[in-house]
């Protein structure tokens, strides 16, 4: 009884602390008006980045959607890197050059862990911008995308935006569980940098100055990681200029990209993901990561204990549905934002899903080697 007692409270506690957390969440998130345009006059200088490796079948797409954005010609500079691509990648960009899109083809001697860094770095060395932005060769944007950014960007006068990203075109339901779990995710770090504590970001819709990026030493220090091109980056021009992060929180600057097809390639992205977490040198962001695992950890056991312990089925029970609420609770004005409220009937299952999927990426996203782009990386 008293070991029961104490594992009671312990997940009291942890739900009550998890609660307060996404509590934060939800007022970073609503701390964080839509952006409201004036009256615009563009001057800034653009280069936009896409660094691809084997994306025939996305990349034509990608390109018509950059060239179609209604900003400025003459202060737009687009810019593909190819990635050592093993299919007709580079060929079909070199066929868009009457349109202004510039080709690099990255050639290195020697093997390296992050290609997609050096070629992003490539890039900005020979870019003529002062704001780089980045987005990856399988997204397509709206319009008023670049517009959008550059707007918000002369207004705001951030060293860094993160903008909103999307899953779309979702033809499972497994595709549809990634939409709702990736925008929670859109939603929390949009939410830290609400809350002036910026911690996550992605490089499929980055901006920030090139000015800034040499000034902290760009991928310096990061380098030998195959991911982090974008969240890393965060972190060194947040360290600098914890002020000057900003979330644009306007729907014509959301990009639009795919969910996975099948679980095995899911799982290869998010030990991707996780990776970047052995090098946060903010010690508030890993106290976050693990105390989040810790709770989920708990959840799982509980359940696992109730199989033979009915009691402890009750705790589980309670714990699921505090989560289940708050989630939710945040999720509906993300969802709401993103125009895809109706995926929050997915809710329940994505709760169960997603405890399982904490616990194995906390581990397995820490401990090896994951398959990106065709390449053994770690």
């Amino acid at each position: 009884m008293e070991l029961l007692k104490l594992i009671s409270l312990t997940s009291a506690a942890l739900t009550l602390v998890y609660g307060l957390l996404v509590l934060t969440f939800i007022k970073g998130w609503y701390s964080l008006n839509l952006f409201k345009k004036g009256v615009f006059t563009p001057v800034t200088k653009v280069s936009v980045i896409v660094a691809a490796r084997d994306e025939a079948l996305n990349i034509g797409r990608t390109i018509d959607a950059l060239i179609a954005q209604d900003y400025p010609k003459n202060l737009t500079e687009i810019i593909f890197i190819d990635d050592h691509s093993t299919d007709n990648t580079a060929e079909i960009v070199a066929s868009y050059a009457a349109s202004g899109i510039k080709l690099i083809k990255l050639n290195e001697n020697q093997a390296l862990n992050s290609y997609k860094k050096k070629a992003i770095q490539t890039a900005i060395g020979s870019c003529s911008g002062d704001l780089i932005i980045t987005t990856d060769a399988d997204c397509v944007m709206g319009e008023k995308w670049l517009s959008s950014v550059v707007n918000f960007y002369q207004d705001k006068g951030y060293k860094m935006i993160s903008s909103p990203v999307a899953y779309f075109e979702e033809k499972s339901f497994f595709e549809r569980l990634q939409s709702l779990e990736f925008l929670y995710l859109i939603g929390l770090g949009a939410s830290t940098i609400g809350n002036k504590k910026p911690s996550t970001c992605n490089g499929a819709n980055l901006a920030y100055e090139k000015a800034t990026f040499y000034e902290v030493g760009g991928f310096q220090g990061i380098d030998d990681l195959a991911s982090g091109d974008d969240e890393l980056l965060l972190h060194k021009i947040a360290a600098k200029y914890p002020d000057k992060i900003g979330f644009l929180k306007d729907r014509s600057a959301i990009v639009y990209t795919h969910a996975k097809e099948n679980i095995k390639s899911f799982i290869q992205q998010r030990k991707r993901w996780a990776s970047k977490s052995t090098r946060y040198k903010n010690k508030a962001i890993i106290v976050l990561g693990v105390f989040v695992w810790v709770f989920n950890l708990s959840i799982l056991s509980n359940f696992i204990t109730g199989l033979f312990i009915p009691a402890f089925l009750t705790i589980t029970i309670y714990q699921l549905i505090v989560k289940m609420i708050l989630e939710t609770l945040f999720l509906w004005d993300v969802t709401g934002f993103a125009k895809k409220r109706r995926l929050l009937v997915l809710i329940p299952i994505l709760n169960v899903l997603h405890i399982l999927y904490i616990v194995y990426i906390g581990i397995a996203g820490n401990s090896g080697k994951y398959n990106w782009k065709g390449r053994m990386v770690k």
